[in-house]
């Protein structure tokens, strides 16, 4: 059982990119500490995944199967997630990667990248923290940021710059929402092996994992339970004093001033 801080029994919890890597050990880990957790994602069969790991544990799990993208689909399931009575906790991790050149990048590429990886963040946001001061509890919002807002990567303007958007979305949130009680802060990992991170080439995949064991002072490559765990310290009332902040669970592979 987790420590009394880490205690989520008798909250509700609304995960987005459920159905795997980090969205997953997300729903896993809440649940394990106690909460009821309302997992979406386009993947159905892959929440489906997530539901029997979460019941078999005993935990309490639901699926929505959505595109976040498409605000009417994630505020029907949120709303019903807080049909209950409560909406304690958002972890907006859902998120999609693409590669080219800033010269090669097409506006559809543009425009589903941030569609998910800002859209997505900012729709679950605004949708939970309704609720939540609607309902008058105290609240935590956590977004999925990334290291890539710390260094210029070749190839990854589109999905750099919609992780940018979510640090700042992070902060003016959190400013906002702070005297409603509803805390908002981000996480952003370094490289983590993910099915995401997993569906590059497998030569360029081994040398990249390569590369980031060098580079950590940890010496290795970084798992979504490490970052699970980073955003269950920010959901429980652990981190009760902290908004607006970015935590960078990388491996101590980026160090910002």
């Amino acid at each position: 059982m987790p420590l009394t801080a880490y205690d989520l029994t008798g909250r509700t919890a609304f995960i987005t990119g459920a159905a795997s890597g980090i969205g997953r050990a997300c729903a896993v880990l809440l649940a394990e500490a106690g909460a009821t957790v309302h997992c979406a994602d386009v993947d159905e069969k892959g929440l489906d995944e997530t539901r029997s790991l979460i019941s078999e544990a005993g935990g309490t799990a639901h699926t929505h199967p959505l595109d976040v993208s498409e605000r009417a689909q994630l505020k029907s399931a949120i709303e019903y997630a807080a049909s209950s009575g409560r909406l304690d906790i958002l972890a907006a991790v859902a998120g999609i990667m693409h590669s080219s050149a800033v010269l090669e990048t097409r506006d559809e590429d543009l425009d589903r990248v941030l569609a998910v990886n800002f859209k997505g963040i900012l729709y679950a946001c605004q949708e939970s923290a309704r609720l939540m001061i609607a309902a008058g509890t105290p609240g935590s919002i956590v977004t999925m940021a990334s290291g890539a807002v710390d260094a210029a990567s070749a190839g990854l303007l589109c999905y750099s710059a919609a992780k940018a958007a979510v640090v700042q979305l992070t902060k003016t949130l959190a400013t906002e929402l702070g005297p409603h009680s509803i805390r908002v802060n981000a996480v952003a990992p370094g490289w983590i092996r993910t099915p995401m991170t997993g569906r590059h080439d497998a030569t360029l995949q081994h040398q990249a994992e390569a590369a980031m064991v060098r580079l950590s002072p940890l010496r290795r490559v970084g798992e979504p339970e490490d970052i699970a765990h980073t955003v269950l310290h920010l959901a429980s009332d652990a981190s009760s004093f902290t908004t607006g902040q970015i935590l960078r669970p990388n491996g101590g592979v980026a160090m910002p001033w």
